[in-house]
């Protein structure tokens, strides 16, 4: 029998908040989080705005010696996590720890690190690169350094599936724990890869926008003027836990997780199938797994990544899956403040589908002023958030290769 999970602690770094309260206030009130590249200089780029974390100080979360060996990725998921922690008001003895794990995913991992090291190695040769070049940049190291701080010997993993990796994670750790492999999980998705290959290349695919001038203006899913999505950084961690664990230690609850699915497209390396049949597979196999029909979905907060194609597929899809309910469905896309943050992006939306549940309030999809037709008739939450008895969310996210992965979080009844 199929243990409950829920979830007990929030830990959140975004472009629009540096906490979960401040993220939140800042989607909420639909504020923008993207701005000017200012990590490197972007004079030769086409796009020259991101959405990157502002005013952070990493010495808070790690050491200086930390710092220097741990690329961006790696400090954001620390930092998330320990908020996280002591959100839940967690910790892990060593009679608890091996019923205790981590699982937390990234798209791309260190990749400004290897930026970095292979400009040491073209300009003063190999002896100068150095030897944590390779901790810093592998993709699972965020999971490892989490599981080394808190002493977690529980299962450990790093979905790397585009930019579905934080829903995967978080969706497989919830599997860990209702399959009783453990007890505890901490789960999400970060990314840190605003640097000149990242942006140069996502340009070279033509998937970037180049809205320089209205910076705040440029991520604007499902409206007829969005020309691409915008790069951004940031991480989202759950604490999740086994129904008793949670209420014998008098936990407080912020929902519980009943559904996961996942599937691939089997189609293209980045665009996904006319009508996005696979994503219509998906959120039909997470309300499978959370028992559920579609009439019983409030919210639905969409992958929504503000590129042609996506939003128009995954529009199809939604109203596929939902068909007459989708006229009493809410859809938004908090990419629209954020930006996408790749493999964080499934961290940190369902930490906003955590708080939807919690406050009653539905976030808007911002900059939406001129829907597209083609996406149909659904109430996408246009620039101002709705007050909502929200009980039930659904989160969307797909990755290139055809990663689909969708989560489903419900109000806590005990």
């Amino acid at each position: 029998m199929k243990r409950r999970v829920l979830i007990t602690g929030l830990g959140a770094l975004t472009p629009v908040g540096n906490s979960v309260g401040e993220a939140w206030e800042g989607v909420c009130s639909g504020r923008s989080g993207i701005g000017p590249i200012t990590k490197f200089d972007c004079s030769a780029h086409e796009t020259k705005i991101a959405g990157e974390i502002k005013n952070f100080d990493p010495l808070v979360h790690v050491n200086k010696k930390e710092l220097r060996r741990y690329d961006d990725f790696i400090v954001y998921a620390l930092a998330a996590a320990d908020m996280a922690m002591e959100d839940a008001a967690l910790s892990i003895g060593a009679d608890q720890a091996e019923r205790a794990g981590v699982i937390v995913g990234s798209a791309i991992g260190g990749l400004p690190t290897l930026e970095k090291e292979k400009e040491k190695l073209l300009n003063s040769g190999p002896g100068r690169i150095s030897p944590f070049a390779i901790p810093a940049a592998l993709a699972n190291l965020a999971a490892g350094h989490v599981a080394i701080r808190y002493h977690l010997k529980g299962p450990i993993n790093c979905p790397v599936t585009a930019c579905a990796s934080g829903t995967y994670a978080i969706g497989d750790a919830f599997r860990m724990i209702a399959w009783d492999y453990a007890d505890v999980m901490v789960a999400g998705g970060v990314e840190a890869v605003v640097c000149p290959l990242a942006i140069g290349a996502f340009n070279a695919m033509r998937a970037l926008s180049k809205r320089n001038d209205e910076p705040e203006k440029a991520s604007r899913p499902f409206d007829t003027d969005r020309d691409g999505f915008v790069l951004s950084e940031g991480c989202g961690i759950l604490i999740l836990e086994e129904y008793h664990h949670a209420l014998n230690r008098g936990a407080k609850v912020y929902a519980e997780l009943v559904g996961y699915g996942i599937t691939s497209d089997a189609f293209h390396m980045a665009a996904p199938p006319p009508g996005h049949e696979g994503a219509v597979r998906c959120m039909t196999a997470a309300l499978r797994d959370a028992a559920m029909g579609p009439e019983d979905i409030d919210y639905v907060n969409a992958h929504g990544t503000s590129t042609p194609i996506n939003d128009i597929y995954e529009a199809e899809a939604i109203r596929t899956v939902f068909g007459d309910h989708v006229s009493h469905l809410l859809v938004s896309s908090t990419k629209s403040m954020t930006g996408h943050m790749l493999g964080g992006a499934g961290g940190v939306e369902a930490v906003f589908a955590a708080k939807a549940i919690e406050d009653g309030i539905v976030p808007p999809t911002i900059n939406l002023h001129k829907p597209d037709p083609a996406a149909g008739a659904i109430d996408f939450v246009p620039n101002i958030a709705r007050k909502k008895d929200v009980r039930t969310v659904m989160s969307n996210t797909f990755g290139f290769g055809g990663a689909n992965a969708v989560l489903i979080l419900k109000k806590f009844e005990p």
